[in-house]
């Protein structure tokens, strides 16, 4: 029986019914899990990544720009000005963020027609991608399609291919190409290559020292061109020396920036590659000082780059200032000496290789360097005799600095049980086998013995007195022509007591690359006797002085520095800042002796320029001061290959001393190597450069007067060094 046509009519639409119905809560059931999951989204992104964003739209909106700020001044200790920041008119470029290379050079075109550019950093490179943006087409087409083809055909990324093909471009422009491009044309490219190579929003200079107050004036008046958009005239500032003394040392311009050789260091401590930053000597050593907190402006851009708003953040501290250690007046007077003596003996017989002398001044009581001279005889370009600063040789340049350190052999003695005070022994030439005879200068008769104690033997300069205390102390005892024969240990002992008055040790001066000397080793025995007169081991000038401002300071080593305090910037330009930092006194150690054995080689000391047979008496016994001192000689091999008189022996000559001898507030060490090459003629000119420089001390100490201590003053000589 068939189901009528009415039925089935309403079973097809109660069917369609129920299928729409199913179909219609899928649907829903799928819009209510895709709303779900976006406002599950929307408060993952809001509650949990919220802040994330938030920072990231503030680096796209809020850009921070650091700028430089004043480098810190350097004053000698009387507050004379020594290194300054001048200002100078600068023209500064600052590229957006959506800046193109095409806008660039459109600028730098304009500013071409208002300022004069030195090309002479333009590079080749620079010159090629020059020549090949201005003639593109012409440039691409130098490369044959077979060339691409192999190009295109090497497995490699584009990149690097484009890298390969541009390189190719390049090799194929010729001389006569590059040399096509006027001076017009290479002076608009050595302006773009410089605002090319900052960072968007960070100013980069595109001309600073040697801008005109014409051209600082006729850009200044078209800041708000279109067609210069970016640039702007500032007053940045250079560096100025008011002295030729190498170790204030020296910094970087603009140009240079940041020596590849530490451009990660500074980076890492947030430098800009254009920094300027110190590198030698003070501005070197206190760079982190000197340099200052930068200020840090925040630039806020719209969603194309363009800055609608700047505001400063922080404004920065000019960099702090340092007083120095060293009298700048005295410092001259010294200079003035030593110049004077170095050339006469220039001038002198048997001088051919004397060319530097050092002087080395300091409070042995606090370890303040007073002034360090060094000075280098030399020629210029027509031959004419010259002389220039040489004073980090003073803390860098080692040599045998011969008696003067038998003060240090002497308490060596004392310490080690090797000599008694007021001991006596034999000074008699000494031969040891497969040597020459060693013996004092004033001794050199085989078998002529004299009889010497300790205060007699440092002021005759007894080196045999020192053999001995070497021999007893590596408990070896003297036979005629007999093999010696010296364990290590005895090297060491002696140097590791040196080393207690700074003789083979770092000074510890705060200055970057300071020179400790050179051991001479452990072989041959009789070389121990070298060592204990000072002829085997070299020391540098700094070091000696250290060691004489040891004994001088009751055995107080102190650390020797020429930076007296650290200061904030001037408020006002006429007085020094307030005191940030004083750098205190330092006792490095005190040596292992007795009050009694120190006073002890004090009155051999004073004996030597004193003493009937005092080496220095002729210079010293007339003193209206009282000091003391060692002078000292030692042979010298000079060694410079290529040099006609590489190999030739020669002398050195030193002193040391200090002054008052009973109260000491100086002491001092002269050093000048290769004096003569005739051992039998040494001039005394040792002992003249320290008695000159000892009475300039106490001339200079009569006439200062107690002026205001914070007054800043103007610099002594009026030398100044751009």
């Amino acid at each position: 029986m068939k189901t009528p046509q009415k039925r089935r009519v309403s079973l097809a639409k109660s069917k369609l019914q129920s299928n729409t119905t199913f179909r219609m809560n899928i649907l829903f059931f799928a819009i209510f899990l895709l709303f779900s999951m976006l406002i599950l989204r929307l408060g993952y992104l809001q509650i949990v990544k919220g802040e994330d964003y938030a920072r990231a739209i503030a680096r796209t909106e809020e850009v921070a720009v650091n700028t430089s700020v004043p480098r810190g001044r350097i004053f000698d200790s009387a507050g004379r000005l020594q290194v300054d920041n001048e200002p100078v008119n600068s023209i500064t470029y600052t590229k957006m963020q959506t800046t193109k290379s095409s806008e660039m050079m459109e600028v730098a075109k304009e500013l071409a027609k208002l300022i004069e550019k030195d090309t002479k950093k333009v590079t080749l490179r620079d010159k090629q991608d020059f020549y090949i943006q201005l003639n593109t087409e012409s440039a691409t087409e130098k490369v044959t399609a077979e060339e691409r083809a192999a190009i295109e055909a090497e497995d490699a990324t584009q990149k690097e291919k484009q890298q390969k093909l541009d390189a190719l471009i390049r090799e194929k422009i010729t001389d006569e190409e590059l040399d096509s491009l006027t001076d017009e044309q290479l002076e608009v490219l050595a302006i773009y290559r410089e605002m090319s190579s900052g960072y968007a929003l960070s100013p980069q200079i595109i001309k600073g020292e040697g801008v005109t107050d014409e051209e600082f004036a006729v850009v200044s008046e078209r800041l708000t061109d279109p067609k210069l958009e970016g640039v702007n005239t500032i007053t940045d500032w250079k560096r100025v020396k008011m002295t030729d003394l190498t170790i204030l040392g020296s910094t970087t311009t603009p140009d240079q920036g940041i020596p590849a050789n530490r451009l990660d260091y500074y980076l890492s401590r947030d430098y800009s590659r254009n920094d300027r930053v110190g590198t030698s000597f003070l501005e070197q050593q206190y760079e982190d000082v000197l340099q200052g907190q930068k200020s840090i402006v925040k630039n806020v851009t719209d969603g194309r780059g363009r800055v609608i708003e700047t505001e400063t953040v922080d404004e920065g501290e000019p960099g702090k200032d340092l007083v120095l250690t060293i009298d700048s007046e005295l410092q001259y007077e010294l200079e003035q000496i030593v110049e004077e003596k170095l050339l006469a003996l220039k001038a002198g017989p048997n001088s051919q290789l004397v060319k530097d002398a050092y002087l080395v001044m300091m409070d042995p009581r606090n370890g303040e360097v007073l002034s360090m001279v060094g000075k280098r005889v030399g020629e210029d370009e027509d031959g004419k005799r010259i002389v220039s600063d040489y004073a980090f040789g003073t803390f860098t340049a080692a040599h045998e600095m011969g008696s003067t350190v038998k003060g240090a052999t002497l308490l060596t003695g004392y310490a080690e049980d090797a000599v008694e005070m007021g001991e006596v022994q034999i000074d008699e030439p000494l031969k040891f086998a497969g040597t020459k005879q060693k013996n004092s200068i004033f001794n050199t008769t085989p078998f002529n013995r004299i009889p010497l104690n300790d205060i007699m033997a440092i002021e005759r300069s007894s080196n045999v007195y020192m053999f001995k205390i070497a021999l007893e102390i590596a408990n070896r005892q003297y036979q005629y022509n007999s093999p010696l024969s010296v364990a290590p240990e005895s090297f060491n002992l002696m140097r590791n007591s040196f080393a207690q008055f700074g003789l083979g040790a770092a000074t510890g001066i705060d200055l970057p690359n300071e020179g400790t000397g050179y051991p001479g080793g452990t072989y041959p025995g009789p070389k121990l006797l070298d060592l204990a007169i000072g002829q085997f081991d070299t020391y540098t000038p700094m070091q000696l002085a250290q060691y004489i401002s040891t004994i001088a300071n009751d055995g107080y080593r102190m650390q020797p520095h020429v930076v007296k305090e650290i200061r904030q910037a001037s408020p006002d330009g006429e007085t020094l800042g307030p005191i940030e930092t004083i750098i205190e006194p330092k006792i490095m150690n005190r040596i292992n002796n007795t009050q009694e054995e120190i006073d002890r080689v004090k009155e051999g000391m004073r004996n030597v320029y004193i003493g009937s047979s005092g080496s220095a008496r002729a210079q010293f016994s007339d003193t209206p001061y009282t000091a003391a001192g060692k002078t000292g000689t030692a042979e010298a091999y000079f060694f410079e290959r290529g040099h006609e008189l590489h190999g030739t022996l020669n002398v050195n000559i030193a002193h040391v001393g200090f002054a008052p001898y009973e109260d000491p507030e100086i002491a001092y060490a002269v050093v000048i190597p290769y004096v003569t090459t005739d051992p039998t003629k040494v001039p005394r000119t040792n002992n003249e450069i320290a008695r000159a420089a000892a009475d300039k001390y106490f001339e200079l100490k009569e006439q200062r007067s107690e002026d205001e201590a914070n007054e800043i003053k103007p610099p002594f000589s009026g030398t100044r060094l751009d």
